[in-house]
C-alpha cells in the first residue's frame, strides 16, 4: 500500500484528497534571528510549510518532505523561522490554509499536490513568494503564465523524460527509437514528453503500447516486440515503465538494444546492499535519477542525515525522493529569504537553476545520468 500511494504522489503527479479535518495545526520551530558583523539585528524571515500531514493516503509523503525540510533548516537557520502548517489536501481546505498563511508569513512552501496548487491558481491570490512542491497541471491546453510570485519546484517525471530525450538524441541519432508504455496515465505522459522532445534530434520516435495482465506482459505481445526489435533494429528503446516491467522487456528481447528510462526504473535506495533487492537483469540500462539516490559522494548528499525508518522497514525510493525534495525546498527558500533573485544550487535533487523575484520565474533541474551495474544503479557522472 505504501508503495502504491507513493507512486501516486511522485510518479503520477495526481494526489488523492486528504481525509483529515480542515482545521489548521501549527508546529513552530522558530529562531530568534541573528546579527551582522556590526551587531545589527538581521530581520527575521518567516516561512510557512503547508503539508497534509494527517492525510491517510498522503501522510507519509508529507512527512518525508517535512523531515527533509526541517533537517536542512536545522543545519542553516540563518535567522529564519519555520512553521509547519497542517492542512487537508481538499481544494477548499488547502486554499483556506494558503490564504490564511499568506497574511502572516513572508514565504510559503507548498502545496504538495496538484489538487491544492490548482485551487490556489484558480481561486487565490499569490502575493507572497510561494515555492510549490508540485508542478501545475497544464493538461488540456492550459499552459498559461504563472503568477510571478510562484515557483514550482516539484519532481517532474516529464522533465526527466525530456532530459533523457536530449541525452539519447545527442548520442544515438540518427535512427528510430521505440517508446514503450502501458495505458497508465503517468506512463503515457512520460512517453509523450519523450517523443515530443526527441523531435528534431535525428531520432524518430514510435510509441508502442503494451497491455498488462495482472502486472505481467502478455507472452504473445513480448514475442511480437522481440520480432519488431530484431526486424527494425531501432537505435534504442525508451521505457516509460517501472523497473519490474522493464525487467520483463529485457528478459524477452535480450541486451543487444540499449534501453533508457527515468527514475521510476530505480526502486532501490542509496547504499542498499541487500542482494535480494538487486536487479541484474537491468544491467546496462541507462536512466536519470536524483543525486540523493545515486551519488553517495555528492557534497550535499553527504552532509544531510538519511530519513529515519523503522528497523524492520525497507526504505522506499519514492519517499526518499520526497525527503530530498524537502531538503532542496528549504535551500531554495533560504535563497529567496536572502533576496537572491538568480542563483544555482548543487542540490540533492539535481543541479538547480533558479530565477525568482524579478520578472517571470524560471526553474530548471538537471539530474545525473546513471546506469545499472551489478544489479544496482551507479552514476555515470562525477558529482
Amino acid at each position: 500500500m505504501l508503495y502504491k500511494w507513493a507512486k501516486l504522489a511522485l510518479a503520477a503527479g495526481i494526489l488523492l484528497n486528504g481525509l483529515c479535518p480542515p482545521a489548521l495545526a501549527n508546529t513552530t520551530t522558530g529562531d530568534a534571528g541573528g546579527a551582522d558583523a556590526d551587531g545589527n539585528t538581521i530581520p527575521l524571515a518567516s516561512i510557512a510549510l503547508l503539508l497534509p500531514l494527517r492525510s491517510g493516503p498522503l501522510g507519509a509523503a508529507a512527512d518525508a518532505v517535512r523531515s527533509g525540510f526541517l533537517n536542512a533548516y536545522a543545519r542553516d537557520k540563518s535567522g529564519l523561522a519555520v512553521d509547519v502548517i497542517e492542512a487537508a489536501d481538499t481544494a477548499s481546505d488547502m486554499l483556506a490554509a494558503y490564504t490564511a498563511a499568506s497574511k502572516k508569513y513572508d514565504i510559503l512552501v507548498g502545496p504538495l499536490s496538484r489538487t491544492g496548487l490548482t485551487a490556489i491558481l484558480q481561486n487565490g491570490k499569490v502575493e507572497k513568494p510561494t515555492i510549490a512542491l508540485t508542478q501545475p497541471d497544464f493538461s488540456g491546453g492550459k499552459d498559461t503564465a504563472l503568477p510571478p510570485q510562484l515557483l514550482p519546484i516539484g519532481l517532474s517525471i516529464e522533465a526527466e523524460a525530456r532530459q533523457v530525450a536530449s541525452w539519447a538524441g545527442a548520442d544515438y541519432a540518427p535512427g528510430k527509437v521505440l517508446v514503450l508504455s502501458t495505458s497508465a496515465a503517468w506512463q503515457k505522459r512520460v512517453a509523450s514528453a519523450f517523443a515530443q522532445q526527441i523531435q528534431g534530434s535525428g531520432l524518430h520516435a514510435e510509441v508502442v503500447m503494451l497491455n498488462l495482465e495482472n502486472g505481467a506482459f502478455n507472452v504473445d505481445a513480448l514475442t511480437q516486440l522481440q520480432q519488431r526489435v530484431q526486424g527494425e533494429m531501432p537505435r534504442l528503446l525508451f521505457a516509460a515503465l517501472n523497473a519490474d516491467q522493464t525487467k520483463q522487456i529485457r528478459i524477452a528481447i535480450g541486451d543487444q538494444t540499449p534501453i533508457f528510462g527515468i527514475s521510476q526504473l530505480n526502486p532501490l535506495t542509496l547504499n542498499d546492499s541487500n542482494p535480494e533487492h538487486q536487479i541484474p537483469e537491468l544491467n546496462g540500462v541507462r536512466l536519470v535519477d536524483i543525486p540523493w539516490q545515486v551519488q553517495p559522494d555528492h557534497p550535499a548528499v553527504m552532509i544531510y542525515p538519511r530519513q529515519e525508518v523503522a528497523a524492520d522497514q525497507r526504505r522506499n525510493a519514492d519517499l526518499e525522493r520526497l525527503y530530498a525534495l524537502g531538503i532542496d525546498a528549504f535551500r531554495i527558500a533560504h535563497e529567496v529569504a536572502a533576496r537572491n533573485t538568480v542563483f544555482q544550487i548543487d542540490g540533492v535533487t539535481g543541479k538547480l537553476n533558479v530565477s525568482f523575484g524579478v520578472g517571470m520565474p524560471s526553474f530548471e533541474r538537471t539530474e545525473p545520468t546513471a546506469i545499472y551495474q551489478n544489479g544496482i544503479v551507479m552514476p555515470l557522472e562525477a558529482p
